[in-house]
């Protein structure tokens, strides 16, 4: 594994984004599952994607499997 870099903390506020560190094995787990019911409306399908994507790509940037 390697050291997670983080991001500028400036650039982050101004997108109004907050730091989030979370155990390994809960972001493999965010990054596999949908939460979504069956009726969900394409914008929360749509945030449950980015919220997969984002974990798994923290995974991949601290060389972590997936």
């Amino acid at each position: 594994m390697t050291d997670a870099v983080p991001t500028d903390p400036r650039a982050e506020a101004g997108r109004s984004r907050v730091a989030l560190w979370l155990d390994p094995a809960d972001l493999r787990w965010s990054a596999g599952h949908c939460c979504c019911p069956d009726d969900a409306d394409q914008d929360t399908r749509d945030r449950c994607g980015r919220l997969r994507f984002r974990a798994s790509a923290a995974l991949h940037k601290s060389g972590l499997p997936g």
